[in-house]
């Protein structure tokens, strides 16, 4: 068995931007908010992150600003994917300097890569990586569909210890888990899946609804980990109207609403992204109201 990370809740931690760059105030605050909320792990410069638009520089430092923020009070997990691996393996060096516990490998968007594409890409990344690398399977945004028995024989290399499912296929996801047994730790990457990836073993969630619910998507996990199934069921049923709210424009454009609205930077995002259509963000908002985020 290899060593966990977490288990329960990471938050696919939003980047707060404006016109200037990355608003550090704001940022700091979140991950504070988030720590004292409960959170169990933060994960940065992700898709939720924006980091396909961040600068190589901003990455970087929003990577290491992250660390010494939470300054090892959680785990911190930095998204260092890209469609070149060589660009991978130059940021995953500088993450693991700059003292992540993990890094989030999302499979090459664009290019398409095959399955021995995947193996022969991630592996290389792999194995100059100093810190646990998490797999990142989300074929809805990259075109690309990371298989189980690709993730199965990634689950060989010693640096790869965990797969972040986001395909949405609870077929597929319960064949990797068939093939891979505790070789590698499954989390849900769709906030909507949570209970039924726990359900056959899974470790958690990587969450963008915990971006404004920390608490209570972390308390979720810990009902089902505690043997109250009933209850982190209900959890999960009670939260699915403002998940579906959260992925009714793509992410991160509903969050970034949401913690704007919660005073956490501007509703900013960078182009080809643009704001929450304004019928869309009534909505989000009044959800938000009724759970007394707002």
């Amino acid at each position: 068995m290899k060593n966990t990370i977490f288990e329960g809740a990471g938050t696919a931690i939003i980047t707060p931007l404006n016109e200037k760059g990355v608003d550090y105030e704001s940022f700091g605050r979140l991950i504070d908010w988030q720590i004292e909320e409960g959170i169990d792990s933060i994960v940065v410069a992700g898709t939720t992150g924006e980091g396909s638009t961040l600068t190589d520089e901003e990455h970087k430092e929003v990577i290491s600003y992250c660390v010494k923020r939470v300054a090892n009070r959680v785990p911190v997990i930095a998204g260092t994917g890209s469609n070149d691996t060589a660009y991978a393996i130059d940021l995953t060096k500088y993450a693991c300097d700059a003292g992540v516990d993990g890094v989030l490998l999302v499979t090459p968007y664009y290019n398409k890569a095959t399955q021995n594409g995947l193996l022969k890409s991630f592996a290389a990344v792999a194995d100059i990586s100093t810190k646990p690398c998490f797999l990142y399977n989300v074929p809805s945004r990259t075109g690309c569909n990371l298989l189980p028995k690709t993730i199965a024989a990634l689950a060989e290399h010693p640096m790869i210890t965990a797969v972040k499912e986001a395909s949405g296929n609870i077929s597929q996801i319960v064949e990797t888990a068939s093939l891979c047994g505790d070789k590698i730790d499954i989390y849900s990457g769709n906030d909507d899946q949570v209970i039924p990836i726990l359900s056959i073993g899974g470790k958690g969630v990587i969450s963008v609804l915990s971006n404004i619910m920390p608490k209570e998507t972390s308390e979720m996990c810990k009902l089902f980990f505690n043997g109250d199934v009933q209850g982190a069921a209900a959890m999960q049923l009670k939260y699915l109207p403002l998940i579906n709210t959260l992925f009714s424009e793509v992410n991160p454009i509903p969050v970034k609403a949401a913690t704007a609205a919660m005073g956490y930077g501007e509703n900013y995002l960078r182009l080809p992204l643009t704001p929450m259509e304004k019928e869309h963000e009534e909505v989000l908002l009044q959800l938000m109201r009724e759970q007394n985020l707002i």
